[in-house]
């Protein structure tokens, strides 16, 4: 199962997850990022297992 959203060819740290969802979205990637990174260090969000699965579920860069 695949979503709709590619993975960022450019805007990418580490496997383009956040960057994609920021261009798809239209936003800045240094606060999703930023946004991310504070929701991963809550314990109620599982921030590297949700990117694990995105980073699976998210289609390649074009």
């Amino acid at each position: 199962m695949k979503i709709d959203i590619h993975r960022s060819a450019t805007n990418r740290v580490i496997a383009g997850v956040v960057g994609g969802i920021s261009d798809h979205f239209d936003w800045n990637a240094n606060v999703a990022r930023l946004i991310f990174v504070v929701l991963a260090l809550t314990p109620l969000f599982p921030g590297l297992i949700a990117y694990l699965v995105l980073w699976l579920l998210m289609k390649d860069p074009q």
